[in-house]
């Protein structure tokens, strides 16, 4: 399996604003959480190795993080008409199944992935309370095939020291997964 890191958004860069429908076409973005004290915006996918290895750590981190008030939410970017599984009939099973409770939205153009500079799934971005980015980077150090736990460490790391008032973590390790599918024609300058 082919992986390729994130490409570490620059610290300090402001939430790119979207509006994405979920799969009941509820649009959801940035702006929706403007109250909250951190937002992570996270984009996954149903079917990369990378995210099926952590999606249950996922779901427990959210949750957990949620109930302190943080707001989540999760862009599938995917081509689904070239990758079927990550449709969002099926975004909706995923969602179900395995207990995420954040809004699990769809990129189907695309810009979403592109405004945020993603590359892989998982990719993960912390802003804080104006919603300047001030992590992103890897969940913690498993991989699907390294044999480490997967314990959501860097990740709680960084959304701890936010929430007490500390500064960006120092290190901010790159997020590894499975390449964005991009439809042909739309791969971005960075990828390849």
């Amino acid at each position: 399996m082919a992986a390729v890191e994130s490409t570490m958004l620059p610290l300090g860069t402001h939430a790119p604003a979207f509006k994405l429908a979920d799969p009941n076409g509820r649009l959801w973005g940035p702006s929706d959480f403007s109250d909250a004290p951190a937002l992570l915006v996270m984009f996954i996918c149903n079917h990369c190795p990378f995210v099926i290895h952590v999606r249950s750590e996922l779901a427990a981190l959210t949750g957990e993080y949620m109930d302190k008030g943080v707001a989540v939410i999760a862009v599938q970017s995917n081509d689904a008409e070239r990758y079927p599984a990550d449709a969002p009939n099926k975004m909706a099973e995923e969602s179900a199944t395995h207990g995420y409770r954040f809004p699990y939205v769809y990129d189907s153009t695309q810009e979403v992935a592109h405004a945020y500079r993603a590359a892989c799934t998982p990719d993960f971005y912390l802003f804080d309370a104006k919603q300047s980015l001030v992590y992103r980077g890897q969940l913690d150090d498993s991989r699907p095939s390294n044999g480490k736990p997967v314990t959501g460490a860097d990740l709680r790391a960084a959304l701890d020291s936010l929430l007490s008032g500390g500064p960006p973590l120092s290190a901010q390790t790159p997020s590894i997964g499975c390449n964005i599918k991009w439809r042909p024609g739309t791969e971005p300058e960075y990828f390849g």
